[in-house]
């Protein structure tokens, strides 16, 4: 009878064939991809949209495609093979470089997960655990930002606020102008909590960059926030952080840590990892899907849910030799990124006499865009209409956010498009964009003439 190495994902490997003595190579080539490779690797994108919402679903350069379907194929080929024989050196490996790219201590600290959606299931079911065992009071406290991403707030939902937990949401203001104002709003939040000694603040719920509207959180600072005043614990939710904004575990100093990397990464949907601190606590997170490797570690937990299909895993490696294609690997292309997306934002802003909704300082690769008061956003659902019309009558792809007026507030800016800026967009999609919200103002168009 065969036995089984239940430890896919241990350290302890030693395989000669995963070569994991050697650091990743983080340096950028000495060759750098040309203008025409950059449209040859991205060629599969609609020609027709201008795709200018990389920030939702990210994208995957042809050669990552290519590279993940021939995974795809050996696993098809022969899958006892390749479940012994290269699953578990694979993701190992694709967890060294993850762990040198946001410079985590060990790579035990690591695990491989689908997205940063699971990534939150995996540290709230803890907290849920923690107040159905006793070990925190019902009513204790657990904190995020009023512009937490939609399936976050639903976890936080679904496992603390039913568990007993008490969940306070930062509010932030928006448009915004400084990191001032919210480390304001923060400490405001945690004093609300914490309610004169009679509650403790379990949890601090962050995110790095915000997706709607989206701006740049001072995460570090709000992390050390948290330390002076007791909170137990910090998970920064990162969807947007890897590829998008610099990363870097020690010196951001949260417990937990969470990043897609199919959306700035360039690997394809889906995948992620969530950094945990080394710590007694991290002994207690597992996977929301229990399968054979139960018990044996997160990272070893996460590496096999059982049978599916984890090339997306596999080609992290190959995804960061694409990066180093590019003059200064992903640090230069985080920098092109943001200063194309300022710019971008910059021009639309003042072709529609608007304004950003933060400074660029407080954007990453994603900037919102006021639009023009005229066109009557007054709803989430107008956007939503606003969104589909641009997408079908003008070829454009853009997601919207609805900002509700306050009480004195009169012909405001109420509607903001979030655009962003990877190494495949080209400045014709953002005057496409420009020229089809000129062309709806100029013919007195108004979200009350689209039908519900």
């Amino acid at each position: 009878m065969a036995t089984h190495d239940h430890h896919l994902n241990g350290d302890t490997i030693t395989n000669s064939t995963t070569n994991l003595a050697k650091k990743p190579k983080l340096s950028p080539s000495s060759t750098f991809i040309t203008a025409s490779e950059i449209q040859s690797e991205f060629s599969h994108h609609d020609p027709s949209i201008a795709r200018i919402n990389n920030g939702s679903f990210g994208c995957c350069p042809a050669s990552i495609v290519k590279a993940q379907q021939l995974l795809q194929l050996q696993f098809l080929r022969q899958p006892d093979h390749f479940y012994f024989n290269h699953l578990r050196p694979g993701i190992l490996e694709s967890r060294t470089f993850i762990k040198q790219l946001i410079n985590a201590h060990h790579v035990d600290e690591v695990s491989i997960v689908d997205n940063a959606t699971t990534a939150a299931a995996i540290v709230l079911q803890r907290t849920a655990w923690a107040f159905a065992e006793g070990r925190f009071d019902k009513g204790d406290v657990a904190i995020m930002l009023h512009y937490a991403y939609g399936a976050v707030k639903k976890s936080i939902e679904a496992y603390v606020t039913r568990a007993g937990g008490c969940v306070i949401e930062v509010q932030l203001p928006f448009p915004v102008n400084s990191n001032d104002e919210i480390v304001h709003e923060f400490r405001k939040a945690l004093e609300k909590g914490k309610e004169h000694g009679r509650r403790r603040v379990r949890l601090a719920v962050i995110d790095h960059i915000t997706s709607m509207p989206s701006v740049v959180i001072p995460v570090k600072e709000l992390v050390g926030i948290c330390r002076e005043e007791g909170v137990d614990q910090v998970f920064v939710d990162a969807a947007h952080g890897i590829g998008c904004t610099d990363v870097d575990m020690q010196d951001i100093g949260a417990d937990f840590y969470t990043s897609n990397l199919h959306k700035w990464f360039f690997c394809p949907p889906s995948v992620a990892f969530l950094y945990c601190r080394k710590s007694p606590s991290c002994l207690d997170l597992h996977h929301p899907v229990v399968s054979h490797e139960y018990g044996n570690g997160l990272a070893v937990e996460s590496a096999w849910i059982g049978t599916r299909d984890y090339s997306a895993q596999l080609v992290v490696p190959k995804v960061l030799e694409f990066a180093n294609r590019f003059e200064g690997g992903i640090d230069g292309i985080k920098k092109r990124n943001h200063d194309n997306v300022v710019e971008m934002g910059q021009m639309l802003a003042k072709a529609w006499g608007t304004n950003l909704g933060c400074p660029p300082e407080m954007c990453a690769t994603m900037i919102m865009v006021g639009l023009p008061a005229s066109l009557g956003i007054s709803s989430e659902l107008d956007t939503m209409k606003l969104r589909t019309h641009l997408r079908d009558n003008f070829g454009v792809e853009v997601p919207i956010y609805y900002r509700v007026p306050k009480d004195e507030e009169v012909g405001v800016i109420t509607g903001y498009a979030r655009i962003s800026y990877q190494v495949y967009n080209k400045v014709e999609e953002y005057t496409k964009f420009r020229d089809a919200v000129n062309q709806l103002v100029c013919d007195g168009f108004t979200c009350a003439l689209l039908s519900k």
